[in-house]
């Protein structure tokens, strides 16, 4: 798996979590089901799990936020989080058609488990059909168990994996990606970490590290997925920080991965489901507590920093899918090639030179 620093290229100024991963964010699990058959149906799909405090978030809810900066997509269990402002379950990430079975599965795991109450899961989307079979639903409640029963910490896999499988992005071969940040504030040190689905964005617009090398890979060096079409695609971006803030300050959070879109070359087409969920687990909100919650709230004015480092995780985990991404042949023979990392580095280091 190759990831962009590992060819030369840094961006931003804060510094890395250790493993550059979302995952650097204490008790922070990552699990994935990859799906790939080529009978009964050509399917190249799966399901990414992003599992909070090591699986205890059933009991243990983290406050959190959302943005849809433009909503043609699917992410469930929003309105109780406008209401509530708290995450009471892992999050999944899959193909449009399949939010229904690990919303359910979901549940299903939270009653197996023993916890009281109702379940309002949050499960997100974006559109794998132009690779696989989406009508097939081929994707299963055994693969969505075992996504969130292999998550873990540590090094996280990127690009044709989990939820990301099918997924292209700006014109390439895209998927999961992940990276973090490191911010020093007001005297205590916090982590923000960063998942992303991405399958959004036309060739022309991408950008790395501010250098446009989507203009001069042409299509006759690398075809296009598909025949000339309206952009569209989507993406989904998880942040993850430890730092003690709350429900809306977790949603200024969220906003600011459009900085990090941006950067990289997403625009928010009609098309696109552009749709970003924060969670925060500084402060412990146990399940059915009878008395007040004692809470930390980190002030307003400290928030820059972690804005930085959504944006700066936020742009680096596009480009870590994008790179970690090989080329895959799918339904009825298309094909989405891989961003030809070499020509990416002589273009990027001779416009830096």
């Amino acid at each position: 798996m190759t990831r962009l620093r590992d060819l030369g290229i840094s961006i931003g100024r804060l510094p890395i979590g250790r493993f550059n991963a979302i995952t650097d964010v204490g008790g922070v699990l990552v699990g994935h089901t990859t799906v790939i058959a080529d009978s009964p149906a050509t399917v190249r799909t799966g399901v990414t799990m992003i599992v909070p405090r090591n699986n205890d978030i059933w009991t243990n809810y983290a406050f959190c936020g959302w943005h849809s900066f433009n909503g043609n997509g699917e992410m469930t269990g929003i309105p109780w989080i406008e209401e509530s402002g708290m995450l009471g379950s892992p999050v999944g990430i899959t193909n449009t058609h399949q939010v229904g079975l690990v919303r359910v599965t979901l549940v299903r795991n939270g009653v197996e488990a023993g916890v009281e109450g109702f379940h309002l899961p949050v499960v997100a989307e974006t559109y794998d059909g132009w690779l696989s079979d989406i009508d097939s639903f081929s994707l299963t409640e055994s693969d969505v168990r075992a996504a969130v029963a292999t998550a873990s910490g540590g090094e996280v896999a990127e690009g044709n994996v989990g939820g990301g499988t099918g997924m292209i992005c700006h014109e390439f071969k895209g998927g999961i990606g992940t990276s973090s940040r490191v911010v020093d504030q007001a005297m205590h040190t916090y982590t923000v970490g960063v998942l992303v689905q991405a399958n959004y964005g036309s060739r022309t617009d991408l950008r790395v590290d501010g250098v446009p090398v989507g203009r001069v890979i042409s299509y006759d060096q690398v075809p296009a997925p598909w025949p000339a079409r309206e952009p569209g695609g989507s993406i989904i971006v998880v942040v993850a920080t430890d730092a003690p803030i709350l429900s809306d300050q977790c949603r200024r959070l969220a906003r600011r991965a459009t900085v990090g879109l941006a950067r990289v070359g997403g625009v928010g087409h009609n098309g696109s489901g552009d749709i970003f969920f924060a969670f925060a687990t500084g402060n412990d909100l146990e399940a059915g507590q009878a008395n007040p919650y004692e809470l930390r709230m980190l002030p307003h004015e400290h928030l820059d920093d972690l804005f930085a480092a959504v944006a700066e995780a936020t742009e680096e985990a596009i480009l870590n899918a994008l790179c970690a991404a090989q080329t895959m042949t799918g339904f009825q023979g298309r094909t989405a090639y891989a961003l030809p990392l070499e020509q990416m580095v002589e273009t990027v280091q001779r416009h830096r030179a």
